[in-house]
């Protein structure tokens, strides 16, 4: 059975993970602890807890329970004192504060929701995202840089405080995987700052692995202005100190125009201009678009134009047949 670990954070993992789940492989599923915002960081600040979102995402991604207990996982109460939480979230924090230990809690919540494989932090330490920017303004955690409306283009430093040091499970996983799937995420807020923790890096530059990176779909114009692939490989480069990737995974296929003028103020599609034998230049892109606003449970979380998770996860499996 080959091992496959996700590297990532918010709704990149999930859809990633979602079409995997398919197949009969190692799942692991190594997620950012940076999230502060909504929910999440309700309960980070009120109960001293590790951010749960994240987590609870992949989770659901991963569980072979009823699609009833999924839907209950990502129920979020709309008002009243736990307006705007997310019944997961709050099962997480809870099992955390029972148990003592954050992966002890994601393990337990694992075998409630039955789930095909693991979910690891990235660290077991509280931390916090900072950005300073090009005028030397500090975006101080991940909801200040998602929101800004300052650009973030020559950036002076991003980085997590206080410095952590990665969690040996995720050490392990890395070193003993088949292939390592990095992305699709927010460049800045889901997938840098699991390259920010220490260790994490040396593992990627080390490990015997196979790595593919997912591009996005879409550029966020305040965070990532006319990025191509090659901008986005170049990053993410740069902080893991090499060009790393064997394959680089890169969508094709054109958003419909209703979808692309809704977004056309905050996005605009991500253009490849890669031509090297590791790209893989293919439909990514999941066609049900805004089908999903009702009978989704992430739909408020999510963007409609999105990956596929089936395409993905068939063109992962394309490579990992081949190892």
């Amino acid at each position: 059975m080959k091992k496959i670990v996700v590297i990532g954070g918010g709704t990149g993992n999930f859809v990633v993970l979602s079409g995997l789940k398919q197949y009969n492989l190692d799942l692991s599923a190594i997620v950012s602890m940076a999230d502060d915002g909504g929910s999440t960081g309700i309960l980070r600040d009120e109960l001293g807890v590790l951010p749960p979102g994240d987590v609870r995402q992949c989770l659901v991604a991963l569980s072979d329970s009823s699609r009833l207990m999924r839907s209950l996982m990502n129920y979020r109460f709309e008002n009243g004192g736990l307006g705007g939480h997310s019944f997961g979230n709050l099962l997480l924090s809870a099992l955390e504060k029972v148990t003592g230990s954050f992966e002890k809690a994601v393990e337990e919540a694992g075998k409630l929701l039955s789930i095909k494989g693991k979910v690891i932090p990235v660290t077991t330490y509280p931390v916090t995202l900072q950005m300073i920017l090009a005028d030397g303004i500090l975006l101080n955690g991940e909801k200040e840089v998602l929101l800004t409306k300052s650009s973030l283009v020559g950036f002076r430093n991003i980085y997590l405080t206080p410095y952590p040091t990665a969690n040996p499970r995720a050490i392990d996983e890395i070193m003993n995987a088949d292939l390592i799937v990095f992305g699709p995420g927010g460049l800045y807020t889901s997938l840098i700052p699991n390259l920010l923790v220490e260790g994490m890096t040396a593992a990627l530059r080390e490990t015997k692995a196979k790595k593919v990176f997912i591009v996005n779909l879409m550029n966020k114009k305040v965070q990532t202005p006319g990025f191509k692939t090659s901008d986005y490989l170049r990053q993410v480069s740069s902080f893991i100190g090499g060009d790393v990737f064997e394959f680089i995974l890169v969508n094709t296929q054109l958003p419909p125009t209703a979808l692309m003028d809704a977004y056309a103020q905050e996005s605009e599609f991500v253009i490849n201009d890669l031509s090297d034998q590791r790209v893989i230049a293919v439909d990514l892109l999941d066609q049900k678009g805004a089908e999903y606003s009702k009978s989704d449970p992430l739909a408020q979380t999510r963007a409609f134009i999105r990956h596929d998770p089936h395409k993905i996860a068939s063109e992962l499996m394309k490579i990992v047949n081949h190892l």
